[in-house]
């Protein structure tokens, strides 16, 4: 039987636009990546690309710049982002922080035993599982992390690999287990969000299009009858 692995290996990323990945091919710097997080959580891709332009232009994704620019100033650049006065927050916050730690050099941590430099960043306010996750699987090929989104989340529960009241961590370790070997998992990361965007949407899911359909419990439902699961 074919495996999630192989099938995820067929999804073509096309013209799929991710903040990070875009972020990390211009600009090899975890704490610039790190930044580009904080600005994509819960909102679209183009308002957060628009946000990180314009910190960028008007304000500097630099530690120091960050640390000593004024709340306003940031708050005003990442507005595009939404939720503008606790990302800004958040931003200053962890520029200080990765100065007074680091010098200012995220990779004076990331070069850590990724298990060390994992619980680390969740030491840091304004850093969850899914920001560190996302910061390793970018900058740490050995770290064994699969961040978990919205989009994944429901992925995985609607395949059947985790129960539907699985969380982060049930979640992340099950594809990771079922996914580590057989695919890169920054790789099954980004086609497991696409997947979620293109078909396995909320509502009026696109199952009969889905390149996972073969394995997934919830297309094999749908396909029942009228009845079956929407």
């Amino acid at each position: 039987m074919v495996s999630l692995a192989e099938l995820l290996r067929s999804v073509n990323l096309g013209g799929e636009r991710f903040v990070v990945s875009s972020i990390r091919r211009r600009r090899r710097d975890p704490f610039k990546v790190l930044v580009g997080i904080v600005l994509s959580q819960n909102t679209s891709d183009a308002n957060a690309i628009e946000a990180y332009r314009r910190l960028e232009e008007r304000v500097g994704v630099e530690p120091r710049r960050l640390a000593e620019a004024p709340l306003e100033s940031i708050e005003d650049a990442v507005r595009p982002a939404g939720l503008y006065r606790r990302r800004a927050w958040v931003l200053k916050n962890l520029a200080a922080t990765v100065l007074e730690r680091y010098g200012g050099d995220l990779w004076r941590l990331l070069r850590r035993p990724w298990r060390e430099a994992r619980r680390e960043l969740l030491s840091i306010p304004g850093i969850g599982v899914k920001t560190a996750d996302v910061l390793l699987a970018n900058f740490v090929p050995e770290a064994e992390v699969l961040a978990v989104d919205t989009h994944i989340s429901r992925v995985a529960k609607r395949l059947g690999v985790v129960g539907p009241r699985a969380g982060y961590e049930e979640t992340s370790s099950r594809l990771i287990e079922l996914l580590r070997g057989k695919i890169d998992l920054l790789e099954a990361h980004l086609k497991l969000i696409a997947v979620g965007r293109r078909y396995c949407r909320p509502r009026r899911p696109r199952c009969g299009e889905c390149p996972l359909r073969e394995v997934c419990k919830y297309a094999a439902a749908r396909t029942v009858g009228d009845d079956a699961p929407r």
